[in-house]
């Protein structure tokens, strides 16, 4: 297990004073970072050794959005490693012991040169302390694409939108798509699945469906292929997630 304790920051937070969804994400993401570098696993390894650690699939399950100033502790394990596949949980608690969220993903190993799956080096599975899966309730990693909805604005790729691999951040795809959602949604589960990767200049076109507590919204190219599908559950009016 590694974890690492933090403080709710007022740039962290949205309009209602609590952590948004797409920081709570960006916390999970910093710790497997701060975890592979304490490691030595971290990106610089990773680009002599002509690898990348792609997302495939998030779900991040929500009991309370901390407010803003509250202290917290943000943990993560990997619990199983697969041929190219590597599994990992995440969790957010507070500072007594209150979870906040948990989560499960995917991560896709890749050799950069050709995008084509790799196997972890020894070193890298030998450094990773496999955990126990954490207890939550697991969902299905697959989205069913969304069908019957709505078509929204175009958005464009721009330098803000990419990381460290020059492609869109995965949380950059749920904070697009969370803009389509209402204000008065409350988030209590996130599912996204990657497809494939967008870069500088694409243009990702938005098709939200709405659906009993929860809206499916998928991004695509102009050929109607998904760059992500994703899932938000929740309900409307309902703050106490929020």
């Amino acid at each position: 297990m590694y974890s690492f304790p933090g403080r709710i920051r007022y740039s962290e937070c949205d309009e209602q004073g609590r952590l948004g969804l797409l920081s709570l994400l960006n916390y999970f993401q910093d710790c497997s970072t701060f975890q592979s570098e304490d490691l030595g696993v971290g990106l610089d390894y990773l680009r002599e050794n002509d690898l990348v650690w792609v997302l495939s699939s998030w779900q991040i399950a929500v009991d309370r959005y901390p407010r803003c100033g509250e202290r917290v502790e943000t943990g993560t394990a990997p619990y199983e490693f697969k041929g190219c596949f590597g599994y990992r949980n995440f969790w957010m608690r507070t500072g007594e012991g209150e979870t906040l969220a948990r989560a499960n993903s995917l991560w896709t190993l890749l050799y950069i040169s050709t995008m084509m799956p790799a196997r972890p080096p020894k070193r890298m599975l030998e450094v990773y302390q496999v955990e126990p899966r954490l207890e939550m309730d697991y969902a299905g990693r697959k989205i069913q694409p969304a069908q019957g909805g709505t078509e929204g604005e175009p958005i464009t790729v721009c330098r803000h939108h990419l990381d460290t691999n020059c492609h869109v951040n995965n949380g950059q795809y749920v904070d697009m798509a969370m803009n389509l959602l209402p204000m008065d949604f409350a988030v209590s589960q996130l599912r996204a699945e990657y497809k494939m990767q967008a870069h500088l200049g694409d243009v990702l076109i938005p098709y939200v469906v709405s659906e009993p507590g929860k809206y499916v919204i998928s991004l695509r190219d102009g050929e109607g292929k998904p760059y992500v599908n994703l899932e938000f559950a929740g309900r409307n009016g309902d703050d106490t997630v929020r």
